[in-house]
């Protein structure tokens, strides 16, 4: 980079250029992959910067830097996964702490809460996040962490991160907020009240489908060192090469997002106004009940949305085997267009009554909207709706 300071930058300089020329030994333009599990001491009772691999990488660091310049926090740590993430904070409450999540959460979070309960490890909470009375009611019992994820996971539901931000610190608690779904180029958490950025860096981030990562970012130095620490302990770490290859998907990541919600945006609307679809959920769409919140908290509405069928379960499987420019798979994030069916893939291991509660109906269908050509995926999804009504009449 430049002799300015990193602070001085626009965060989208630092996402393209952050660790650019840092190479003091050869000059390298892009940072070093350093795959070394240990380093050689100086001599006896003289350790480097770097000991041993589990401790400290320097790709890794450089990564969660970046990251956290990013979130604008003071530090952060690269872990295995998403839900690594998550855990290494979950392992550092006393036991029987109370967690407060969200009912609608990502499957996989609330398979891990509530494997932690049931091992009397912490005590869970679900609760409707949008409702700030019945919110403040749970607070009563003196939550230890409280979890946020907004937009949620598959629905699109959009909390308020200031207000329940504010509420639960002045009860005592930690708030971390999973921003998976918008990364730091649409929303920053941390400067709206969180304690904690949560990410699966696998998703937005690193972008390409290549990688399993996830990220924690703090709002505290202290915090972040603590956190530093316990990733250390349990061997909760990131490897280099999967931190490597986050931070160079890092490197366009503002422009990918830019692309990307434009074309959702346009998806959206087509959707929006196709017989075969009983509703859309996408805050970018003025209708949304969570839109004017939307646009306060977040710079941009991103790249998830889903939508209902008419017509349930066999409307989903004609579509999903008819559509086209839209892989069936997991995940979400790349730079490729990817559709999921909550009921039977991502959110699954809920089960029937919590995803009734959660509103996870069988007709939803969840897309991560890619960069391809928007005329490419309008005629593929248009396949795929015109199959999801079944046969005509003629037929």
């Amino acid at each position: 980079m430049s002799k300015r300071t990193p602070a001085e930058f626009h965060p989208e300089t630092i996402a393209a250029a952050y660790g650019v020329a840092s190479d003091i030994a050869f000059g390298a333009v892009a940072p070093p992959l350093y795959l070394s599990s240990t380093y050689e001491f100086a001599g006896f009772d003289a350790p480097r910067a770097y000991d041993y691999g589990r401790v400290g990488n320097p790709t890794r660091d450089l990564t969660a830097e970046a990251i956290a310049k990013l979130e604008g926090g003071a530090g952060a740590v690269m872990t295995p996964s998403g839900m690594a993430a998550l855990d290494l904070l979950i392992g550092r409450l006393a036991a029987g702490s109370l967690v407060l999540a969200p009912h609608d959460c990502y499957g996989g979070t609330m398979r891990l809460l509530k494997a932690r309960a049931e091992r009397s490890q912490i005590r869970l909470s679900l609760v409707n996040q949008s409702d700030m009375e019945v919110f403040a009611g749970q607070l009563r019992d003196h939550p230890a962490l409280v979890l946020i994820e907004t937009p949620s996971n598959p629905l699109l539901r959009v909390v308020d991160i200031a207000a329940l931000s504010t509420l639960a610190k002045n009860a005592g608690a930690q708030v971390v907020v999973d921003n998976t779904f918008l990364s730091p180029a649409l929303q920053q958490p941390l400067s709206l009240g969180a304690d904690y950025v949560l990410h699966s860096t696998t998703k937005f981030l690193n972008g390409h489908s290549d990688v399993i990562a996830g990220a924690v970012i703090a709002a505290d130095a202290q915090e972040a060192k603590a956190l530093k620490h316990w990733a250390n302990v349990t061997g909760a770490i990131a490897s280099p090469f999967d931190s490597w290859l986050t931070l160079r998907g890092l490197r366009t990541l503002f422009a990918r997002m830019a692309g990307q919600e434009r074309n959702a945006m346009t998806v959206a609307q087509r959707l929006r106004d196709h017989p075969a679809v009983s509703r859309v959920h996408y805050p970018g769409l003025a209708d949304h009940p969570d839109h004017g919140l939307a646009r306060r908290q977040q710079r941009g509405f991103g790249a998830m949305m889903s939508f209902e069928l008419v017509g349930d379960v066999p409307a989903v499987r004609r579509f999903v085997g008819a559509v086209r420019g839209f892989t069936l798979a997991e995940s979400l994030g790349g730079v490729e267009s990817l559709v999921a069916h909550p009921t039977t893939m991502t959110h699954a291991d809920m089960g029937p009554e919590a995803r009734a509660n959660a509103g996870i109906r069988d007709g939803l269908v969840r897309l991560s909207v890619g960069l391809e050509h928007i005329d490419d995926l309008l005629a593929g999804l248009e396949a795929g709706l015109q199959a999801a009504e079944g046969p005509s009449e003629d037929a």
